[in-house]
């Protein structure tokens, strides 16, 4: 079994290798890989369920996913109670279970077969991803559905917004949740894009080495993936060809808003 643990820990936080050890203890055979999000980011943590659960990959595959704001309720909270543990499991048998909070399931909520609640205790621990979850994960990998407890419907499920900053990679390339399908432009149209406050002139292209050195391009990215129905998502991005698209916007955080323009010929 191959297990993603995606999690606001921080990077190079010892609670991922807590968890991962609890989660080892529990099923031996599993390789897990960790992924750090930013934290309380839930629109981070469902942006990569997605990108990971609906692609290729190992034929048993476990996301165990723990992004937790604890924003349900504001007031103080009796024996430090969290979010409701959730159950999905998607289309291609890819089987999710982690926090449901904000965004952690708005992109994958349309692919999923079933959605379900998990009976386990809310409170108990001030770190329930290591000490509550871990148990019950491991007794539904191992094809115990007993914990399952009322079914969660889509609609329940915050929709997605499709003008932010999804994600930052590792050269600043900005991946956003604006649909490729949905941008109706000319190739080289020239746009003007504005993330939060910051506004820049790009180029509308199909991929970021079709402009110049220096350019900023606005093209379909390499994310996304296949939908039940068959149909494919790919996600546009922001890429400067020769440096960085996340400086040139001021360093924008996940979440932030993301409009264009398409500038009229003079």
């Amino acid at each position: 079994m191959f297990i993603n643990l995606i999690a606001d820990y921080g990077i190079g936080d010892p609670a991922f290798a807590e968890v991962s050890q609890r989660l080892n203890h529990l099923l031996p055979p599993a390789q897990i890989y960790c992924l750090s999000v930013p934290p309380f980011s839930t629109l981070a943590t469902g942006f990569w369920i997605a990108q990971l659960g609906l692609n290729p990959g190992a034929p048993e595959r476990l996301i165990f996913h723990n992004c937790a704001p604890r924003q349900d309720d504001k007031e103080a909270r009796p024996d430090n109670e969290g979010e409701g543990l959730t159950y999905v499991k998607l289309h291609n048998g890819v089987e999710i279970i982690g926090v449901l909070a904000g965004y952690t399931l708005s992109f994958i909520k349309s692919e999923a077969l079933q959605i379900n609640t998990i009976e386990v205790s809310r409170g108990g621990s001030q770190f329930r991803s290591r000490d509550v979850f871990p148990s019950a994960a491991a007794a539904i990998a191992l094809g115990d559905y007993s914990l399952l407890g009322s079914e969660i419907i889509p609609a329940q499920i915050p929709n997605l917004p499709t003008d932010r900053v999804a994600w930052i990679d590792g050269y600043g390339n900005i991946k956003t949740t604006i649909p490729a399908s949905s941008v109706d432009l000319p190739l080289s149209s020239k746009v003007t894009v504005r993330v939060g406050d910051v506004v820049s002139d790009a180029i509308y292209s199909d991929g970021s080495f079709r402009v110049p050195e220096g350019t900023l391009a606005f093209a379909p990215g390499s994310s996304g993936w296949q939908k039940k129905d068959g149909q494919k998502v790919t996600w546009m991005e922001l890429f400067l060809r020769g440096g960085n698209a996340w400086s040139r916007f001021g360093k924008p955080k996940i979440n932030q808003t993301i409009t264009y323009t398409k500038l009229e010929s003079l």
